[in-house]
């Protein structure tokens, strides 16, 4: 594996390895079969890049977003799969997004809040538009998580 590989723990080698099993029993696509089966293997090794870690990424969202993977391996499993989420890519993309909204955010700090409010926007989507003095920020909140949406001075 490369340098930038994403190290994997027992712990969360014994999650990825048991969600990666699960789908791969249930899935009849031969190139998603594959594509699981170099999931497995990799993880196997204790390490993934490339498109291991994007389908491990997508194997990890799943099962933490339908509270499965708390729900087979208890909390301690449900962290450790956390753990790894965050480091893959689309967990950095997640950890981003909240650094940029909570910079923008931070542009509110000493000012008067005039108005608060919540939008639903679509389905598990939401807005949240924060005004001050001057400013207002619209936040948008949604599966893929928290992004800046307009800034209005």
């Amino acid at each position: 594996m490369s340098a930038a590989g994403i190290v994997l723990n027992e712990e969360a080698r014994e999650v990825a390895r048991a969600e990666a099993q699960a789908v791969l029993a249930a899935v009849q696509d031969e190139e998603r079969r594959a594509r699981l089966g170099d999931l497995i293997a990799a993880v196997d090794e204790g390490e993934v890049d490339g498109d291991d870690a994007q389908a491990l990424g997508e194997l990890l969202e799943l099962g933490l977003q339908t509270g499965r993977v708390r729900a087979l391996y208890g909390p301690d499993g449900e962290q450790a799969a956390l753990k790894v989420y965050r480091r893959l890519p689309v967990g950095r993309e997640l950890g981003a997004a909240a650094t940029d909204v909570n910079a923008a955010l931070a542009q509110l700090e000493g000012r008067v809040v005039e108005r608060v409010t919540v939008s639903a926007v679509g389905p598990g989507s939401h807005s949240v538009t924060v005004a001050t003095e001057g400013l207002e920020l619209t936040i948008r909140l949604d599966r893929n998580g928290a992004s800046l949406g307009t800034v209005a001075v």
